[in-house]
């Protein structure tokens, strides 16, 4: 598998710049360099904006059927590209090929739901009179595109939630700054390479990979309207801190918990919650973290979980039968690995798992694990979960909600009433019945509560974000 150019450029107001390769992105499996990215530094960042200043009234002018054309342009791309896509996707990302593939195929779903959106933009007609001093008045509102916006993209899913940002902007007609993952650029500059063929006009779209240090333009110029930011919440909340009077969106990440009746269907739950855990090596903000499950089915439950997770294939991400591939890196697999050891320290246990090879690190399961250890409480980012006992069914939806997290949670039950509570009160931006928190489907609203961020995504609530109402009111003159 080398799919790889030796050198990939920047786009810079829609044109192709190899400014420079100083980006080094390696093979996450094997630590080999694979390719070089040009970097762009601030005088780029600062033209990128001037650019799409620019762009804006062309942008906005832009017939919808023309902006529904560049995203249908995208999607037929995106298909004759998609082994490409997916094979640079397992190199830059460590992503088993499954995964990658998969990825690819959401990548397709996300483009093709923006250009349907692109032609559903509209509004209302509002009834005025409901005075006597407002008779003679008719009112009416649209959405108008915001303006230029920059997107933060993180490096777990380097194409489908950069195209959870561009889709929707295209849509609106919203030119755009975006700063990929300097870890994994290489999607989000395919991506330009199939905008670069399109009509867009000049200024359009930028992609820029540049240092974190260097990123400073991207929150802080106020000729941005918009910064949607996906990654770490110390980052994120740094950045809306900085951000000025610009709108800002945040995904930040979860803990997720999944919880287990006594009258779930085992089965199905342990083959749901194994993916859960450990698709794409754990490395997604919605991947299953806490296990809780009822003491009724608890025994029988983690047998045929550790059984079903034994079975898993863990190393190189190239081969079909890889299941978990390596972290992004081998410090975050030694991160990982040491948190496992503080929990074992203290008297949690190992089902399973727990061995690490460089940065690929085995599946893991554990048990009896206090309730503040960072395994437990914080974003643990990797393949690693946690099984609890519970035998009170509202107590478990408090121990759900004992997280500085909220961004999904899943519930396997066939009782429709405590379905019905846990969506009352599960403090989360999304609650799963009979599924685990890791399920989407790119057109629903997706987003979180507490630290876990503010604001949605799926495309139509993205356009929400993307645009502002303008009101029209006209009073009959005699």
């Amino acid at each position: 598998m080398s799919p790889l150019k030796p050198q990939y450029p920047y786009y810079l107001a829609n044109k192709a710049v190899q400014a420079n390769t100083d980006l080094e992105v390696t093979d996450k499996y094997t630590g080999a360099v694979a390719t070089r990215v040009a970097m762009a530094d601030e005088a780029a960042i600062d033209a990128a904006i001037a650019a799409a200043v620019r762009a804006t009234r062309p942008m906005a002018e832009m017939p919808a059927y023309e902006r529904q054309a560049v995203l249908t342009h995208c999607v037929e791309r995106f298909r004759q590209r998609a082994d490409e896509l997916a094979e640079s996707l397992c190199i830059e990302a460590g992503k088993p090929i499954k995964d990658a593939r998969g990825e690819v195929a959401r990548l397709i779903d996300t483009f093709r739901i923006g250009a349907e959106e692109a032609v559903r933009l509209g509004g209302e007609v509002m009834t005025m009179d409901i005075s006597a001093r407002a008779r003679g008045y008719r009112g009416m509102w649209k959405r108008v595109p915001i303006g230029p916006v920059s997107f933060i993209s993180p490096f777990n899913f380097p194409l489908n939630l950069a195209a959870h940002k561009i889709a929707p902007a295209l849509a609106v007609g919203c030119p755009f700054v975006l700063k990929p993952a300097s870890l994994t650029p290489l999607g989000a500059i395919i991506i330009g390479e199939v905008l670069a063929e399109t009509n867009l006009p000049e200024g359009a779209f930028s992609i820029l990979p540049c240092r974190r240090d260097g990123a400073r333009l991207f929150s802080e110029d106020d000729r941005l309207k918009l910064l949607s930011f996906t990654g770490s919440p110390d980052v994120g909340w740094d950045l809306k801190a900085r951000a000025g009077k610009k709108k800002v969106v945040l995904e930040l990440g979860g803990n997720a918990a999944v919880v287990v009746d006594h009258d779930a269907n085992l089965d199905d739950a342990v083959a749901r919650i194994i993916i859960g855990a450990f698709y794409q090596s754990g490395q997604s903000c919605i991947g299953v973290q806490r296990i809780y499950v009822h003491d009724s089915v608890y025994d029988a439950f983690r047998d045929r979980l550790v059984a079903k997770t034994k079975q898993l294939k863990s190393g190189d991400p190239k081969l079909d039968e890889t299941f978990v591939g390596p972290m992004i890196s081998e410090k975050e697999a030694q991160r990982l690995e040491a948190w496992i050891a503080s929990a074992t320290a203290r008297g949690g246990r190992v089902l399973c798992g727990g061995t690490r090879k460089g940065a690929v690190l085995e599946a893991t399961l554990l048990e009896n694990v206090p309730a503040d250890e960072k395994i437990v409480c914080i974003e643990a980012f990797g393949p690693v979960a946690v099984l609890e006992k519970f035998s009170d069914f509202d107590a478990v939806l408090e121990k759900v909600n004992d997280s500085i997290y909220g961004l999904q949670a899943g519930l396997f039950t066939r009782d429709i009433h405590k379905a019905m509570r846990a969506w009352d009160r599960l403090e989360v931006g999304g609650v799963l019945i009979n599924e685990i928190p890791s399920w989407r489907v790119d057109h629903m609203p997706y987003g979180g509560v507490k630290d876990s961020g503010i604001g949605r995504e799926g495309l139509r609530f993205a356009i929400e974000d993307m645009t502002e109402i303008r009101l029209l009111v006209i009073r009959d003159a005699q």
